[in-house]
């Protein structure tokens, strides 16, 4: 079964930069499309962008373009979000998650309901 390990959040201030990691293993990388995810206290889980590894395909979030970077590495099984300019609304927990459905895989701002490998959580906050 495919699993997910996201890793790299932590406490910044605004204006600064993280970048997270999704390490997948149990699976064929280039089957499935890759999502970040970000959930913050009291509001739904929403995609924050996504990657198809096997074609390079990428999704943004309107609030997110221009700050965000996806970006895949298929020799290490890894997907890495690169966040700058980071705002305090970017405060939230950030998941890494996987879909194995072609059609996600090639769509934009697919929704969480349609990915079914989930990585733990890696808590970004963004404060001074």
């Amino acid at each position: 079964e495919v699993q997910l390990q996201a890793s790299g959040g932590g406490l910044v201030q605004p204006g600064g930069s993280l970048r997270l990691s999704c390490v997948v293993s149990g699976g064929t990388f280039d089957d499935y499309g890759i999502g970040w995810f970000r959930q913050a206290p009291g509001k739904e889980r929403e995609v924050v962008s996504s990657i198809s590894p096997k074609d390079g395909r990428t999704y943004y979030t309107e609030s997110v373009k221009g700050r965000f970077t996806v970006s895949g590495d298929n020799a290490k099984n890894s997907v890495y979000l690169q966040m700058n300019s980071l705002e305090p609304e970017d405060t939230a927990i950030y998941y890494c998650a996987a879909t194995d459905r072609r059609w996600a895989r090639l769509a934009a701002g697919v929704t969480a309901a349609y990915y079914d490998y989930w990585g733990q959580g890696t808590l970004v906050t963004v404060s001074s």
